[in-house]
């Protein structure tokens, strides 16, 4: 006999209790108190889904495929903001050794980190405080001799004539603003404006999460000793600290390069008389904080400040720094990171060209201790597996 009448297909009389009874659980709490066995309010849990069933398979699959797509939705919307976070951990791990070193002095560490963030704002607005002057007269200037310069443009004579007979600047730039260029002008103010807010916006995020990330690192580094497995906790917080002090030491190697452009750069300008010698290196050593693009944009920026010179003066001053940026890049810079970081001179020009890649100006800036983290967990972790297996 089957569960149902085979001529009418409708349920037997017992099939039509049990649903009857089945109802009267789902709307009756008391039947359904009743019903529960085991102990605790509600009952003993029952039997686990068959993890070999094709719905429960495509089930989690599916969830497994929404998950990650979220997941991937979520990080590219907020990529900013995440490199934004990443860089104010950085920076905040490059400067915990000058706190830890305060902390170690006796100086409590809410008072070291308020030392070291104070000390590392003044330097910047001491920078701007120097620089925003000279620069504001030297635009004055170029205002006031605009129509000297045009003059000189119409001297077959001159360089700028010979290079406007040539390459008919003047009337390019006629057609320009006779055919929609004020707007486009205009525009070009606005986007450049947007820019500058921008900029002045992540710089402010960053200040301040690298002054939270500095005061809590001791949370966030024990955390990361949470996450890990007790009996392997000793030994994983062991390579974290390891990691964060190359990241300090990188951080110290990058400003040991800065320092050395700067002062090349501060000889190389006295001796040739090119105005505001000193703020120009200064702003050398800041830019060459940056991997590769930094001293490379700073060379130009240079070179075209030695045009009040002479244009000789500029051609030597760009052929400086295209020498400095290749003794830089491969002797200068891997032999300090080799030193501080631990890291060779091919696998730092890798790092940096990837970072650089993927990340742009923060990958750079951030390539190398990655490199140096990945390169002490295969040298601790990963090499002696293989060489036991």
């Amino acid at each position: 006999m089957s569960s149902t009448d085979n001529e009418t297909g409708d349920p037997t009389g017992e099939e039509a209790e049990e649903a009857a009874e089945q109802r009267e659980l789902l709307l009756d709490r008391e039947a359904r108190v009743d019903a529960v066995e085991g102990e605790g309010p509600y009952g003993e849990p029952g039997q686990r889904f068959n993890r070999r069933s094709p719905f429960y398979i495509g089930m989690m699959g599916g969830l497994g495929l929404a998950v990650a797509y979220l997941a991937g939705w979520a990080v590219a919307s907020a990529q900013e903001i995440l490199e934004l976070i990443g860089l104010a951990f950085f920076v905040a791990v490059g400067l915990e050794p000058i706190v830890a070193f305060l902390v170690r002095r006796r100086i409590r560490r809410g008072f070291a980190v308020a030392i070291v963030s104070l000390s590392t704002i003044g330097i910047v607005v001491g920078f701007l405080s120097v620089a925003i002057p000279p620069l504001v007269s030297e635009i004055n200037n170029l205002i006031k001799l605009a129509p000297h310069y045009l003059e000189t443009l119409n001297k077959r004579s001159s360089f700028l004539g010979h290079l406007n007979a040539k390459y008919h600047i003047v009337s390019h730039l006629q057609k320009a603003l006779a055919g929609g260029g004020i707007s486009t002008v205009t525009s070009g103010v606005v986007g450049a404006g947007k820019v500058v807010l921008g900029a002045i916006t992540g710089l402010v995020v960053v200040v301040a999460l690298t002054i939270y990330f500095l005061a809590d690192l001791p949370q966030v580094t024990s955390l990361c000793y949470r996450v890990v497995p007790h009996s392997r906790r000793a030994r994983a917080g062991l390579l974290i600290d390891e990691m964060f002090a190359r990241v300090g030491g990188y951080v110290l190697g990058n400003i040991i390069t800065s320092v050395i452009a700067a002062v090349g750069t501060l000889v190389w300008l006295e001796i040739f008389g090119v105005h505001y010698a000193l703020l120009l290196a200064v702003f050398v050593g800041f830019m060459d904080l940056i991997p590769i693009v930094g001293s490379t944009i700073a060379g130009i920026i240079v070179a075209l400040a030695a045009l009040t010179v002479s244009l000789p003066v500029a051609i030597a001053t760009g052929g400086y720094y295209l020498v400095y940026r290749q003794a830089e890049d491969y002797l200068i810079t891997p032999k300090i990171m080799r030193r501080t970081v631990d890291v060779s001179g091919l696998v730092t020009v890798i790092a940096v060209l990837i970072g650089g890649t993927l990340l742009g100006i923060i990958g750079a800036l951030i390539a190398i201790p990655i490199a140096a983290a990945v390169k002490l967990v295969l040298e601790q972790v990963s090499f002696p597996r293989l060489d036991a297996s």
